[in-house]
């Protein structure tokens, strides 16, 4: 089993930044990908961010690219999303996601084997 707890969240002014973290316990040493997820009241989760744990490749969604940087500790386990430039349109509850096996593509919630709680990131105009 795998525990993802997120962190990090609240409440910023457009333009502001914060920084999400996600702390794996468990299972994590044959970790294939960590996600960033969001979902807005009313809309379906979106893709954010996401890493392939072997090759560090970074992958994120257009909305974000610019201003959205994932990276990761190996040695706490852990991943973060720092989010700067933030929008309106920001404001989503963020979950962390991971993956065990393979999968070609990191951008579908449905892949993924665990989720943490999320976190709630309220952006204010």
């Amino acid at each position: 089993q795998v525990q993802l707890v997120e962190s990090g969240g609240g409440l910023v002014q457009a333009g502001g930044s914060l920084r999400l973290s996600c702390a794996a316990s468990g299972r994590t040493f044959s970790t294939y990908a960590m996600g960033w997820f969001r979902q807005a009241p009313g809309k379906e989760r979106e893709f954010v961010a996401a890493i392939r744990w072997r090759d560090v490749n970074l992958y994120y969604a257009d909305s974000v690219k610019g201003r959205f940087t994932m990276s990761r500790d190996n040695d706490k386990n852990t991943v973060y999303l720092q989010m700067n430039s933030l929008k309106p349109e920001d404001t989503a509850v963020y979950y962390c996601a991971a993956r065990y096996a393979f999968i070609a593509r990191l951008t579908r919630d449905y892949e993924y084997d665990y989720w943490g709680q999320g976190t709630q990131v309220t952006v204010s105009s």
